[in-house]
């Protein structure tokens, strides 16, 4: 019986788990990404030979900018319907970031400015800097490490 059982489950979960077509879904997030980033780099365009700001504060006008959109985009509820369309495509720039630290800002805000927002706002984004800054730090210590032994 219990056999019957599990195999049951196992061909309920077959049916039940979406099948993704991976060549398919790497096209898209190739488009998105690069559609993201030639965005990024008319805006950055724009700024050093319109606008005529040297390469460093176009840079930055330039993540403003993304940042900006995507903020925007998230707020209107557009953004994750091209995450949907994208996946990592639009998850792994910077706009994908600022994605992550709105969304929770957004959906949470019913619940007050300390308690809503405050709390919850790097519950996506928080890893991924807690694990930067640690990687950083562990990287850091290796490269010192190295320097001081003489062998970098």
């Amino acid at each position: 019986m219990d056999e019957q059982i599990r195999q049951e489950y196992q061909e309920y979960v077959k049916e039940v788990t979406p099948t993704h077509n991976l060549w398919l879904q790497m096209v898209k997030a190739f488009l998105v990404g690069g559609i993201i980033c030639t965005l990024g780099q008319l805006i950055l365009n724009y700024c050093t030979d319109t606008a005529g700001l040297d390469k460093e504060m176009a840079g930055s006008w330039c993540s403003l900018i993304l940042i900006l959109a995507s903020i925007l985009l998230t707020g209107f509820n557009i953004y994750p319907s091209i995450v949907k369309f994208g996946g990592a495509g639009a998850l792994v720039p910077i706009t994908g970031f600022a994605n992550s630290v709105a969304a929770p800002a957004i959906e949470f805000k019913k619940e007050g400015q300390v308690f809503g927002i405050g709390c919850k706002i790097f519950t996506i984004a928080g890893p991924v800097i807690l694990y930067g800054i640690f990687t950083s730090w562990a990287l850091g210590l290796l490269y010192w490490l190295g320097k001081t032994m003489g062998l970098l």
